[in-house]
């Protein structure tokens, strides 16, 4: 099953110390080499994005920025056995900002990909 991790928090003033950057890349190796780890890139701020609704039948566009107060800024989509080896990845990449960028606060969204484990056989 897959997964899609949504990196979310505010943007530092500072950029993130360079062995945090190191130890990103170390872990998307080894989550590479696991087979577990598909893609991920980082995103522009939302500033650069737009939101398009459907609402009453009429299409809407907003330019960014968003007001909310954490922009989404990066992404990953994972090849897991179980959520729990999706949050266990998610775990491990937020560790290494809590232990190498204690003053960065944020969060990962996990959003299961549906895939054809989650429908039932073909009639």
């Amino acid at each position: 099953m897959r997964y899609l991790m949504l990196l979310k928090g505010r943007r530092p003033d500072t950029p993130p110390p360079p062995g945090l950057m190191e130890a990103i890349l170390k872990l998307g190796a080894e989550a590479s080499a696991a087979g577990a780890l598909l893609d991920t890139a980082g995103l522009a701020p939302s500033e650069a994005g737009a939101t398009v609704g459907l609402y009453g039948g009429a299409l809407s566009v907003t330019d960014g920025p968003f007001a909310e107060a954490k922009e989404t800024i990066s992404y990953a989509l994972y090849q897991v056995r179980s959520k729990e080896e999706a949050v266990e990845w998610a775990s491990r990449f937020l560790a290494l900002h809590r232990d190498l960028w204690p003053e960065w606060e944020g969060e990962t969204e996990l959003l299961k990909v549906f895939g054809p484990e989650d429908f039932g056989p073909p009639a």
